[in-house]
């Protein structure tokens, strides 16, 4: 088993809860959202996070704006929606739980 495999498992798993978490801090432009999950390590091209925000876009979670561009055509400004505001609350609750239960097991397994 290569440890690669299971590293990137572990990251995609917890790539919409980052996305979500960028998003409560404003709206974004895609390339700005993958340059903050690259600042954490979190590896991310296009061709992955466009996906992720349409998942989300239809799940009502984000919605979107259009901005014309100086140099280009336009882009799409991602922000949270009152009902993605909600769901990251619960996600917050969630992780902070997983992370305690992942503790507790390396302890009693330590």
């Amino acid at each position: 088993m290569k440890i690669e495999n299971t590293q990137a498992q572990m990251r995609k798993g917890v790539l919409e809860y980052c996305i979500l978490s960028i998003l409560s801090s404003g709206e974004a432009y895609p390339s700005e959202i993958i340059n903050q999950l690259k600042e954490g390590k979190l590896i991310v091209v296009e061709g992955t996070l466009y996906p992720l925000l349409t998942r989300l876009k239809n799940a009502e979670l984000l919605s979107y704006r259009w901005e014309e561009s100086k140099s280009g055509p336009p882009r799409k400004y991602y922000q949270l929606t009152d009902k993605g505001s909600n769901f990251l609350k619960d996600l917050d609750v969630t992780w902070q739980d997983l992370m305690k239960a992942v503790e507790l097991t390396r302890k009693k397994n330590a």
